[in-house]
């Protein structure tokens, strides 16, 4: 039985419309995905199904007595009170024999503190009392946002089981391909205001769309070539007027019209990192590093000891509220640890991602958000008007002067990759960087990772991301303890089940990179006069190599004879190497004498 029906439905905002012609139906026991990219209208198209949206045109039909519940995308504002009085919310009856029962019942399985006043916890825990909300009244039909947004990997895994087993309609929204792979049983793709859907699981979606594309592409050729043909007969002299076939002229009126009524291919993002020089080969190293908010309570961080090197990719996993983003901060020194000490390595150069979006400026417009009111921007090695370069993460020009505030969270998550890549990096942090964004952009993300040359640190909870970016992971396993594993998430999993959990101890599985040798005692007399003097020499080995720089630029140097040219060429490679091997010496030095 179906439990919603929409027909024919039209919305839009002004501009092209949003929604065009839709028509969707979700029966009982199914669990339909919708799939879309960012801003293709699919957070409106559950806005329709809530009624918080009213349509401008079409139909909605919905099954008598039926319950529907959702889960948005963001938490809304001005919700206010404790954890249970939000949850209760969901309930049409609070009075019902059951609703005490149901209440408890909830908040035990999402493990939320009943008490815990909502406007004082994360994001992630906020959006578990909403999911609570949403399920306490046992709907008919879910409707849910990116519910796997800000929830931990174990909340996720919970998250799995229970929509599985789900009896009522289900219709959700993803990024999380573990997710979709393991729960959906159709696909409901929205592109260009109309929806397509696709029977059976997401392998066979993938397989089917690829099959669609081929066919729409030779179907649009055709039909190309066929309005070139008539375009032409229609120019023809005197002699084809004369014969002109009415009917064969109304056709080739009709295939204008439907020519400028088809909507404009979006594109695809096309987004690249730039690299700056590399790094040295230690990035960072943390030594016995601790810290805590409270010196009453066990530090979130407890002796945690890494070493990072440059082109390393390590994901950093664990439960919400365990310090994941406190071990990026202690890491890029945005906080100085308790006791232990990090060191950074020469020539880091940071890009960061911050999971709250909070250097973006809600006032500014996306064009200011990138370019600080510049017209142009650096693009590896050249530069490009902004306009030209928000292009390439699928903003068009008059979305590129629109205010941040009107962004949506793909939006804004695909405007905080182009301010990350407008800056020249050897080391992105990235902290929860897949939360909002399409499928598309992130399988594009994940490939632009890899063929990163420098070092990337992320935080996520994207199981399928983890597994295809990261090299090796941190995890944070409770009272402090970070272990190290080889691998990424899945990899962490086997390792875990074969040695078993253990707490305050590295399981047996764990592989420890090995640390670069080199004595932690205190320097000696020379020593201590080499490090004094180091900086001095760097200084004068880079004006060096900026007076041969500029002379190999000169055009009236190659006037010369080839071998005084070969001489500054040698002189520049010579002057390359010994700055190297200064910087990595000085790094050396640095760390055992103790200093940040």
């Amino acid at each position: 039985m179906d439990l919603i029906t929409l027909r024919d439905i039209e919305l839009g905002f002004g501009g092209d419309p949003l929604l065009e012609g839709v028509s969707l139906a979700v029966a009982r026991g199914e669990r339909v995905c919708l799939l879309g990219r960012n801003g293709a209208g699919k957070t409106s198209l559950l806005k329709v199904l809530t009624g918080e949206l009213e349509p401008d045109g079409g139909e909605i039909i919905r099954a008598p007595g039926i319950l529907v519940a959702d889960l948005p995308q963001s938490v809304p504002d001005g919700i206010r009170g404790s954890t249970r009085s939000v949850v209760a919310a969901g309930l049409d009856d609070e009075e019902a024999w059951d609703s005490e029962q149901r209440i408890e019942r909830t908040l035990s399985r999402l493990a939320l503190d009943a008490e815990a006043p909502f406007e004082g916890l994360s994001g992630g825990l906020q959006r578990r009392v909403l999911l609570a909300r949403a399920l306490v009244a046992e709907p008919d039909l879910l409707l849910l946002d990116e519910p796997t947004n800000h929830l931990d990997v174990e909340a996720i895994q919970w998250l799995e089981g229970l929509l599985s087993a789900w009896r009522g309609g289900l219709l959700f929204t993803t990024h999380d391909r573990r997710l979709l792979e393991r729960i959906a049983t159709r696909i409901v793709e929205l592109e260009q205001g109309s929806v397509t859907s696709w029977p059976g699981d997401y392998a066979n979606y993938l397989r089917r769309r690829e099959e669609r594309q081929a066919a729409a592409t030779k179907e649009r050729e055709r039909f190309e070539k066929k309005l070139a043909a008539e375009e032409v007969w229609i120019r023809q002299g005197i002699k084809a007027r004369r014969t002109r076939n009415e009917g064969r002229v109304r056709r080739l009126l009709e295939m204008r019209d439907v020519r400028a009524r088809r909507r404009k291919d979006v594109g695809r993002a096309k987004f690249t990192a730039q690299a700056a020089a590399a790094s040295g080969k230690r990035v960072f190293e943390a030594c016995s590093v601790s810290f805590g908010f409270d010196h009453g309570h066990r530090p979130l961080i407890d002796d945690m000891s890494t070493f990072i090197a440059r082109g390393d990719r390590v994901g950093v996993i664990g439960p919400n509220g365990s310090g994941k983003t406190t071990l990026l901060r202690l890491l890029v020194g945005e906080l100085q640890p308790t006791s232990g000490e990090v060191i950074t390595g020469a020539r880091v150069e940071i890009a960061y991602f911050d999971q709250h979006r909070a250097r973006l400026n809600p006032a500014d417009t996306v064009v200011d958000s990138i370019a600080d009111g510049a017209e142009h921007v650096g693009s590896n090695g050249n530069t490009r008007h902004v306009i030209s370069y928000l292009q390439d993460f699928l903003f068009t020009p008059e979305r590129a002067r629109s205010p941040v505030s009107a962004l949506s969270g793909g939006e804004r998550a695909r405007l905080l990759l182009a301010r990350l890549f407008a800056k020249p990096s050897n080391v992105l942090i990235m902290d929860e960087p897949t939360n909002d964004l399409d499928v598309e952009t992130l399988e594009l993300l994940e490939e632009r990772l890899l063929e990163y040359a420098g070092s990337v640190l992320l935080v996520s909870h994207d199981r399928a991301f983890l597994d295809n970016v990261v090299t090796s992971t941190l995890v944070l396993e409770g009272d402090g303890h970070v272990g190290e594993y080889v691998g990424g998430y899945s990899d962490w999993l086997g390792q875990r089940e074969a040695v078993g959990e253990r707490k305050n101890e590295p399981a047996k599985g764990d592989v420890k990179r090995e640390k670069p040798s080199g004595d932690r005692a205190r320097l000696g007399y020379n020593q201590k006069r080499e490090l004094e003097a180091l900086p001095a020499r760097i200084e004068s080995l880079e004006e060096e190599l900026g007076r041969l720089q500029s002379r190999l630029a000169d055009p009236a140097f190659y006037r010369q004879e080839g071998g005084a040219i070969a001489g500054v060429r040698d002189a520049l490679a010579r002057t390359q190497s010994e700055l190297e091997d200064c910087y990595e010496r000085w790094s050396q030095l640095e760390a055992r004498a103790g200093k940040a």
